[in-house]
């Protein structure tokens, strides 16, 4: 049996953007994947976490630096065999300050750590959806500014590039999935419907 590693934060949690909820694992995109693979061959492995980022601490809520976890929980499931990574929403929030090219950095320690832990590791490297453009005003989330979307749209061309440095597979989640209107942050059922079927095709080609 293969295990498949499925690293990220709320995107990957399956929080659902019409009433904070969580979506049920027919619809999260790792259920969904975990059926199109089928369970008697593979394992889905979740391991999504609202607010979580590459690297930086939430002062507000703890945990959430991802670097701290991923060694841990790379440990925790063994064996992996798959790590489909999908981070950097979070450090788009406007109390971090960081640019593209600092999330970046904060990918490629997590890159590192897996590499670290097995060198062969296969990895399919995901840049998330975009931010929606009205997502940092009142009715939606104010950790977040008018930069912060457009450090998100800058974050496939980084994420294209460490893939290439580090010999990962590379999906760009903004491709094929959107975030909702409703909250301008999460995906819908329909995207996590698409980016399931994109990483199964990532996947398959492994």
């Amino acid at each position: 049996m293969k295990n498949i590693l499925c690293f990220g934060d709320s995107n990957t949690y399956g929080l659902r953007p019409d009433n904070g909820d969580r979506y049920g694992s027919d619809i999260r995109w790792t259920g969904i994947l975990s059926k199109k693979l089928g369970t008697s061959d593979y394992r889905v492995v979740e391991e999504g976490l609202c607010g979580r980022t590459t690297v930086f601490e939430d002062r507000t809520r703890i945990g959430r630096n991802g670097s701290l976890y991923l060694p841990v929980f790379l440990e925790s499931h063994y064996p992996i065999d798959t790590v489909v990574l999908m981070l950097g929403t979070n450090d788009c929030k406007s109390i971090y300050n960081a640019s593209s090219v600092v999330i970046g950095r904060g990918i490629e320690i997590l890159l590192k750590q897996i590499r670290s832990y097995k060198k062969d590791m296969e990895i399919i490297l995901v840049s998330p959806i975009h931010l929606g453009e009205k997502v940092w005003q009142n009715n939606y989330d104010p950790e977040f500014n008018e930069h912060s979307v457009v450090i998100s749209k800058e974050l496939k061309a980084v994420f294209r590039k460490l893939a290439e440095e580090y010999d990962c597979k590379f999906l760009a989640a903004s491709d094929v999935a959107k975030p909702s209107e409703l909250d301008q942050e999460h995906m819908d059922a329909k995207s996590h419907e698409l980016l399931a079927g994109a990483i199964y095709e990532k996947l398959v080609k492994i």
